[in-house]
């Protein structure tokens, strides 16, 4: 058997592999004891699963619109597909690698729920007491999808499929599980440290941020990149509806990270929105005074860099600290973007400067203005006299920007030994909506009455 033919069969050989090994499992009662649970906390974390889930295809609309038009497909479709890569993942591995029994610390039992053992007759998970451990385990996988797809933003254009699907199965495992259960789990290091994020900024932010910087590099610039062409976004209303669907989605990401519907989710709720506001406004008259007009996507880009930030905050900080925080952020990223439009790296979407950067404001700012008057379960920060929380979210930072940063550039550096992780010039140029899929975007025409007539 040859090579391309290998490569061409071996994913579909594996799915199949898994989905027959299925026939093996035990199967365990669903919830025998009815009576530990809260209704109305099932129903709020059914809710929020759903919330952000809808996150996923959110971004794909909100990365699609910026791209040129002969890849908008291809860059939708990596946003997507996550969810099939890491939904079957999760249940073979995923899991069990993030919340299952800590071996020292670093990383989870694979073999604690392996295919989802036990999950569904399993205790609550022990931070969510009144809610089953399938709900957490699933409103957990929704943060698991959205991760690798925020990377996408940084290698748009120019990465082959069939990489990026390796890429999202290799960073979930080596980079997402390992930073989850450092920071979610109790027995988990950093967990043990103080180190505070409240629904991601560390986990999902600081690790695709820096995924999407690592990517960046090893696939190098693009033709129009090195050109010095100026590519206009293929569909700004597609931006719009993405960012709106991110907006609605993440009141899920953070007030259900409360895990219970509560007062603390309602804080959370209330911050998120705050900070987003804030940001999105910040952006836009940022750029005024820099003599620009405002523009929807500033204003678009803005509100999710203070989506951002707000993240690992959101269920330690009062409202109005939200809104420093949402302007704050929003100024350094617009910054960041700036000085990285001056640099020859090829970050396509800005993924760096607004997610990786804009979740090292959050986790800063959660040291800063973090307060038990909010969240009993939290601490307090610099605003409050406590330098050494502040220490502790600074070296939490670092610790996940050296990991993740270093451990996805050797996931690229890898993949590309396997294949050539870039695609060719021949296809760059034609576009990968029909080198990679065969397929074409088409925003449409508009027909006159008598064309309209004639169909």
């Amino acid at each position: 058997m040859n090579q391309s033919l290998i490569k061409r069969v071996l994913p579909f050989g594996i799915l199949v592999a898994l989905a027959l090994s299925t026939l093996f499992i035990q199967v365990h009662p669903n919830f025998s004891d009815e009576t530990q649970y809260n209704q109305a906390d099932i129903t709020w974390i059914l809710v929020a699963t759903a919330l952000v889930f809808i996150m996923t295809p959110g971004l794909a609309f909100f990365y699609g619109g910026m791209v040129h038009r002969k890849n908008v497909l291809s860059t939708m479709i990596k946003s997507v597909v996550a969810a099939g890569v890491v939904g079957v993942l999760w249940i073979v591995v995923g899991y069990s690698l993030c919340f299952g029994d800590s071996i020292g610390g670093f990383i989870g039992n694979p073999l604690t729920h392996l295919f989802f053992k036990d999950v569904s007759s399993a205790k609550p998970w022990s931070l969510a007491p009144t809610i089953p451990q399938t709900l957490f385990a699933f409103f957990q996988l929704m943060f698991a999808v959205i991760t690798p797809g925020l990377v996408v933003g940084a290698v748009a254009e120019r990465i082959r499929f069939t990489s990026y699907i390796l890429f999202t199965v290799l960073f979930s495992i080596f980079v997402y599980a390992p930073l989850a259960h450092w920071t979610w789990h109790p027995d988990g290091f950093l967990f043990q440290m103080g180190a505070l994020d409240f629904a991601g900024g560390t986990v999902v932010h600081i690790s695709a941020g820096c995924a999407a910087l690592a990517g960046a590099l090893v696939l190098k610039r693009r033709k129009v990149h090195l050109e010095q062409k100026e590519i206009p976004p293929a569909n700004i209303p597609y931006v719009l509806i993405g960012t709106g669907l991110l907006w609605f989605g993440w009141f899920g990401f953070n007030a259900g990270s409360a895990l219970a519907a509560n007062g603390l989710a309602v804080s959370a709720f209330a911050t998120t929105n705050t900070a987003a506001a804030a940001a999105g406004l910040a952006w836009m008259f940022f750029d005024v005074v820099r003599n620009k007009k405002p523009s929807v996507l500033g204003f678009c880009i803005g509100a999710v860099v203070g989506l951002v930030a707000i993240t690992p905050a959101a269920g330690f900080v009062s409202i109005p600290h939200s809104i420093f925080i949402g302007v704050f952020a929003a100024l350094i990223s617009n910054l960041a973007v700036h000085i990285k439009s001056k640099s020859r790296l090829d970050d396509t979407l800005d993924v760096f400067p607004c997610h990786g950067i804009g979740g090292m404001v959050g986790v800063l700012m959660t040291g800063i203005f973090a307060s038990k008057m909010i969240n009993p379960a939290g601490n307090d920060g610099l605003l409050f006299g406590n330098w050494s929380f502040f220490f502790i979210q600074l070296k939490t930072l670092l610790i996940t920007v050296i990991y993740s940063f270093t451990v996805s550039f050797i996931i690229f550096k890898l993949i590309n030994l396997i294949e050539p992780i870039r695609v060719s010039e021949e296809e760059e140029e034609l576009g990968l909506d029909e080198s990679q899929h065969a397929e074409k975007y088409s925003q449409g025409t508009l027909l006159s009455h008598q064309e309209f007539r004639e169909l």
